[in-house]
Formats: structure tokens, C-alpha cells, sequence
């Protein structure tokens, strides 16, 4: 739960204050609203003391006012649910807007995710989002997503029987708004793709405070690429790697292929892991052209075979054969216990792994948790998959009192249970199977269950941003990749809910 004495949050004789300043440079019609719904004057203050309360908790997290006001006029201040979902609609549908979208892509965009705002009138809305004003400053530039170091990757050199670990390379600083959620606790943490199609970070980032999205290879934590963007409130300073570090290059992850790896072949590191792992097909092919030219392969044979074990991640397992990466070694290589996914079919270990999280590139950022939180951490996981978050949080040492695990395949949940099990991890789990069931109330009954959440974390799919996907790469116009807008829906009402347990 979020700290009373965090600067991030005002207190209530600033709250005052601002109630008594709050009309001042207001149009007569202005104050004419403030005053419909008992706001900012004192003779009905009392008398509108539910509505007031509601008023400051709203505008507290950085509403517009005009926002708010129409808000509770339309469902009254006692029906927070519905006037908190209003709200981010309204929110939702301007930032949208801003970015590029019509009216009616915004509204439909909006309406898939969980907000389940009580509008029925699609343009009695849009115009009423024209008659707040609603204004939303949006970045224009393009986010730079290069190099992939983020604010900073660690610089590990090994020694004799230790490892000394030093300061980060390029530490780089940034600036986190104080106010609407974007300082925490509680802390927040989305990973997605870095290679999205133009505009979808710089519309993720306005949705979620602002904050500039840290790109990150994950070449730097271990033996494959997997390039990232990750939009976190979290401390970038004193962070350090999951120790023992993992091997980062090919033969020291996989020493069994060093006698068979061609020296023509000059891969030390393989790409990113993906669901698609070739096929035998492709493997036979390499191998029968390969055998047809003796013991030395043209240029242009090299060239082509090279191709393909870039694209699959084939590795060398015996002279002129190459295999596709068992479900075991990419554990190995993502950060995962031997076994994490042994359960399951093959082809469903392999999609589980490619769409999850990279536990030692994860970790490294979340490491700075341990000294904020040495007791244990309460967690609300989003699109959890297998559990790359928990993993790297029990690999940091640090204790998981809470976790509220939500994840709609009940392959990766059979997972993550047995996980919890074999740790031996002594907090409480709750599974949710879809992000839908996690509304306002739900989330207030679950805050109130644990006392608030410390981390809210998660990655939704990335399948319509991913540039490996030429069918559906259409950004948030796909109804997978819009899941994002669940997760700025929960983000926001766990910072509401928090806020209101605090303060009021």
C-alpha cells in the first residue's frame, strides 16, 4: 500500500487549499457546474460532503474537472463504479483520439477493454467529449527505440571465485510525473515489443503517465536477443542482476554443440525466442544440401543455410544436421528452472516460452524492489503466462506475501501452481482466468483482501504489434494488442483504490 508520507500523493490541508482556490479564473458558467454537483463552496459543503470527497479523490489522480463534474452529474456521486469508468472512457477516447483515431475507432477501441462504462449513446458520447474540452497533450516525436540499453545494463566482470559487479553503462536519468499515478507505490511495471508498428509506444506511454519506455536487449543478460520496451515507475538507481549470472553466449549456455558447430558459422548469441521453431521440412532440406557439397559449402550454400538458422534458432547437433532448440534449453537460456514447463505437450512449452518474459532482464529492473519491500511484496500479475515476474522476484530473494495471478490459459496456470508449489512459496495465490472479471469492485475487494498491492505488473499480447505477424500487425486495432487498455484500466483503478484507502 502506497505510503501516506510519499510525497507523490497531497495531503489534506493542500487538498483544502485547493478546494478554496479552485474557482478562482473560473467563467461564471464554470462555477455554475462546481456548484451543480456541491463543489468548491463552502456554504453546501457539508451538505454535499459524499460528492466533495469524490471530487477531491478524482481530481486528486489529475481528471480534468470538467471531466469529473459531467462524470457525477450523469450517475451521481455515490455510484463510484460508474462514474470512475466514465471517466476513463472519457480519458481513453481522447488520448486515442489525439493519436490518430476517429471518433468511432476510439469508442470501439474503448469498449473492448473491461472499462464497462454505462454509455448506450455512442455520439451522444463523442459529442460530450467535445463539450468537456478534454485535452490531451500527446508526444509528437517519435520514441527512439536504439540503442537497446535502456537507462542503464550492468556491466558484470568475472573474477576468480566472485563476480564484481559495476556501475551501470550509460546510466541515463528521467524524470517521472509526481502526481496521477505515475510515482509510485504502488509501482508499476509493461513489457511489449520494442519493433511496434509507428505510434503505438508513444500512445501506450500517454496512457500510462508520460513516462518514457525503457528499450532493452536482453543480449545482455543472457545468450539471446529479445528486444523489449518496458514503461515501469520503478527506481533506476543501485540495481543489480540475478546472481549467478547466466551464461550469454551460445556454447555457454549450450556446450554439447561446440564440437559440432561449423566454423563458418559465426553465431555466438542466438535471436529472439519466438512460438514458431521451424519445421523438420526445413531442417532435412539444410542437411541434404549440405551432404551434396562435400566438406565444404559454397558461399552462397553458407549464405542460405545461415538464413534459416537465424530465422529458427537452429542449433548444430552433429556434422552437417541442425535441430530446432528443445523446450528445456530455451528454459535455460529465458531464465527458468529446469522443468518449468515439462508438463505440457511440446508444441504448448514452446508457445508458453516465446511469449513470455525474459526472467534475468526482468529481474534486473525489478531488483530495486528487494530493498523497498525486504518483508515481501504483494503482486497483482497481468497476463501472468508462466510466471516470468514471480520467477525473477523469487530468484531476487524477495518474498511473495500476495499474488493475484490473471491469466486466461489454464495450461500456463497448471503451471505457475506447480511453480508456487515446488518453491515452496509460503504466501497466498489467487488465480483469475481473465482480465475482464477484474473490475472496479473486484479490485477494491481484492485491495482490501491484502491491504494493497505493492506491484502491479504485466505484459499484454503482442501479437498485432509483433513484425514478425504480416496478417494482423495492425497495432491497437486488434482486438489482441487493445488488451493493453485493460491493463491502464486496472493500473488506474488500483491508484484510485489506493489513493481513497490512504487519504480518506
Amino acid at each position: 500500500m502506497a505510503n501516506p508520507n510519499n510525497s507523490s500523493w497531497p495531503s489534506k490541508k493542500i487538498l483544502s487549499e485547493q478546494n478554496n482556490k479552485s474557482t478562482s479564473g473560473r467563467s461564471s458558467h464554470e462555477i455554475g457546474i462546481f456548484n451543480i454537483v456541491g463543489k468548491f463552496t463552502r456554504s453546501n459543503w457539508k451538505a454535499s460532503s459524499m460528492r466533495s470527497s469524490l471530487c477531491d479523490r478524482l481530481l486528486v489522480m489529475g481528471y480534468p474537472w470538467k471531466v469529473v463534474v459531467r462524470a457525477i452529474e450523469e450517475h451521481g456521486a455515490y455510484n463510484e463504479e460508474a462514474v470512475f469508468n466514465t471517466i476513463l472512457t472519457y480519458k481513453g477516447m481522447a488520448i486515442l483520439r489525439e493519436m490518430g483515431f476517429t471518433c468511432g475507432e476510439a469508442f470501439e477501441a474503448i469498449g473492448r477493454c473491461g472499462v464497462q462504462s454505462p454509455i448506450t449513446d455512442a455520439q451522444h458520447f463523442i459529442q460530450g467529449l467535445n463539450d468537456v474540452g478534454l485535452n490531451i497533450k500527446c508526444k509528437r516525436e517519435s520514441i527512439r527505440r536504439t540503442p537497446m540499453t535502456g537507462f542503464g545494463v550492468p556491466h558484470v566482470v568475472q573474477k576468480p571465485n566472485n563476480v564484481v559487479i559495476t556501475r551501470d553503462r550509460e546510466r541515463i536519468p528521467r524524470n517521472i510525473p509526481a502526481r496521477g499515478g505515475g510515482k509510485g507505490p504502488p509501482y508499476f511495471y509493461f513489457e511489449n515489443v520494442a519493433r511496434a508498428p509507428k505510434g503505438v509506444w508513444e500512445t501506450m506511454s500517454n496512457f500510462l503517465y508520460d513516462i518514457e519506455p525503457e528499450f532493452v536487449d536482453s543480449i545482455y543478460f543472457s545468450a539471446a536477443a529479445r528486444k523489449r520496451g518496458y514503461i515501469h515507475n520503478l527506481p533506476i538507481d543501485k540495481r543489480f542482476p540475478i546472481l549467478p549470472t547466466p551464461p550469454s553466449t551460445i556454447f555457454g549456455a549450450l556446450p554439447s554443440t561446440k564440437t559440432s558447430w561449423p566454423k563458418w558459422d559465426p553465431r555466438i548469441k542466438l535471436n529472439c525466442i519466438v512460438t514458431n521453431n521451424g519445421r523438420p521440412k526445413h531442417t532435412k532440406k539444410i542437411s541434404e544440401e549440405l551432404d551434396n557439397c562435400g566438406t565444404e559449402p559454397p558461399p552462397h550454400i553458407r549464405k542460405k543455410v545461415l538464413q534459416v538458422c537465424r530465422k529458427y534458432n537452429f542449433i548444430w547437433v552433429g556434422n552437417n544436421k541442425v535441430a530446432p532448440l528443445h523446450p528445456k534449453q530455451i528454459e535455460k537460456i529465458m531464465g527458468f528452472p529446469d522443468g518449468h514447463t515439462d508438463m505440457l505437450s511440446r508444441s504448448a512449452r514452446y508457445r508458453c516460452l516465446g511469449n513470455t518474459f525474459q526472467v534475468n532482464t526482468v529481474g534486473y529492473h525489478l531488483s530495486v524492489l528487494k530493498r523497498l519491500f525486504p518483508e515481501g511484496i504483494k503482486v497483482l500479475s497481468l497476463f501472468s503466462g508462466i510466471g516470468g515476474a514471480e520467477v525473477a522476484l523469487h530468484k531476487l530473494q524477495i518474498p511473495l506475501k500476495f499474488v493475484v495471478s490473471v491469466e486466461c490459459s489454464k495450461a500456463c496456470r497448471d503451471v505457475m501452481l506447480r511453480w508456487w508449489k515446488r518453491s515452496n512459496q509460503q504466501g497466498k495465490l489467487i488465480h483469475i482466468s481473465d482480465v475482464k472479471y477484474l473490475t472496479h469492485q473486484k479490485l477494491r475487494e481484492l485491495i482490501d483482501m491484502c491491504g494493497g498491492f505493492d506491484l502491479v505488473i504485466g505484459g499484454s499480447p503482442c501479437n498485432n504489434f509483433a513484425g514478425n505477424n504480416r496478417r494482423t500487425r495492425v497495432g491497437f486495432k486488434g482486438e489482441q494488442s487493445s488488451l493493453f487498455l485493460d491493463y491502464w484500466r486496472i493500473l488506474e483503478s488500483v491508484n484510485f483504490i489506493t489513493l481513497c484507502r490512504t487519504y480518506y
